[in-house]
């Protein structure tokens, strides 16, 4: 069914855009009337994406959608104020249509809106696009409407939205700077083994009698690396090609998750941001009504990681057999000790939810310390690594000089 976007007037002259999902544009136009609503412009949204036959438009836009988390969390956001305001859903959806500036994501909810004054609940019509709501997002939306909290629900995750986007971009800039550093690095020493030493070989092929070690050596690599300068970038893709593949097997996503925790530093950083993704979802699920096995398939699902997803996965079987969630996850040895002794205070207290809260707060802390840890031990390393590399380089060059001089004094 195609997409018609218009403009119209209130009865109060006021101008409304939107997009409607009908048969024609004369249907559009009935639909507008209808909801009390005249019409100006009624034009039909190109949608190339949705040029496939056979498939229902609401499966393509699911396959090709791609709508940031910053996006989402703003729209997010607006609507638990509209809700929270008094507005009826379908209303509050409305305006946030005329609110949101991302193309995609004011298609998605106009098709929402569609929906849900077609009979359909919120959280079915959000897990129609898998793309953009995430397991997380529509679980607790579902729990909101069967409670009446949905506004409390739409704050709540706009909250974690924007605690995810916060851990995301602190991540980011603390590994900008050591990663432009080594880009940097990695292209001057290319760039000297591949046009600089190759042009001082002719210099020293002149000089006669046999050339110190660390120049022959240098000189054969700059002759190589500038007759394969290719070689590496293959090699490169290759590796980079066969580890997405093998990443993309249960087995290989396992065994990368695996080695990434036992990594010096990184290790504890990755554990550490998983568990804050964890407990910060299990939280939020379990305080908006969610049972405490849904919440745990739901919560190791967005961890980040294989092997403390497995670890929850055999605490959950540990919880549905009667035992606590607490003992279960410390029989993991995957979970840090901090983390189980808090959920099992929450547990005895009857303040999991609570608990699993700041049990986040803390962890995403320590994310920040570990951060900060990392890159200053990251940045000497690389400038130490540079200073060895071009000290060679230059005491390779410059040892030949000094023993032309010798002989010509």
């Amino acid at each position: 069914m195609p997409l018609f976007e218009y403009s119209a007037l209130t009865d109060q002259g006021k101008t409304v855009t939107g997009i409607l999902d009908c048969d024609s544009a004369q249907a559009a136009r009935q639909k507008l009337r209808a909801g009390k609503l005249y019409p100006v412009d009624v034009t039909e949204v190109s949608n190339a994406a949705s040029g496939v036959k056979g498939l229902h438009p609401k499966r393509i836009l699911s396959l090709f959608m791609r709508v940031s988390a910053k996006d989402l969390t703003l729209a997010t956001r607006q609507l638990s104020t509209l809700v929270a305001s008094g507005f009826t859903l379908v209303s509050s959806l409305d305006t946030l249509i005329q609110l949101v500036e991302t193309p995609q994501l004011k298609q998605v909810f106009s098709r929402i809106k569609d929906s849900i004054e077609e009979g359909g609940s919120f959280a079915d019509a959000l897990a129609n696009y898998p793309g953009v709501f995430s397991p997380v997002y529509v679980n607790m939306v579902m729990a909101g409407e069967a409670s009446g909290t949905l506004d409390i629900v739409l704050e709540r995750l706009a909250d974690i939205g924007e605690k995810q986007l916060a851990l995301s971009n602190k991540v980011k800039a603390a590994l900008t700077y050591p990663l432009l550093m080594t880009g940097i690095g990695i292209f001057i020493l290319y760039f000297l083994m591949t046009v600089i030493v190759p042009k001082m070989a002719g210099i020293f092929e002149g000089m006669g009698g046999e050339l110190p070690l660390p120049t022959r050596v240098l000189l054969n690599f700059g002759e190589f690396m500038s007759t394969f300068w290719w070689l590496p970038i293959v090699i490169v893709l290759i590796l980079v090609i066969g580890f997405k593949q093998y990443k993309k097997s249960p087995k290989g996503a396992l065994m990368i998750d695996r080695i990434i925790l036992r990594l010096p530093l990184a290790g504890d950083l990755a554990r550490k941001v998983a568990v804050t993704r964890f407990s910060r979802t299990l939280s939020s699920l379990l305080a908006n009504g969610v049972s405490m096995l849904s919440a745990m398939d739901v919560a190791r699902n967005v961890a980040g990681n294989l092997v403390l997803a497995e670890a929850a996965a055999t605490a959950a079987t540990e919880v549905e057999k009667g035992g606590e969630l607490g003992e279960a996850l410390s029989q993991s040895g995957v979970f840090p000790l901090l983390a189980v002794q808090m959920v099992r205070v929450g547990e005895k207290s009857g303040k999991l939810e609570e608990m699993l809260s700041r049990v986040a707060d803390v962890y995403e802390g320590e994310v920040e310390s570990s951060l900060q840890a990392m890159t200053s031990l990251i940045e000497p390393l690389i400038i130490l690594f540079m200073g060895v590399t071009v000290g060679f380089i230059v005491i390779a060059i410059c040892m030949p000089i000094f023993l032309m001089n010798d002989l010509i004094g």
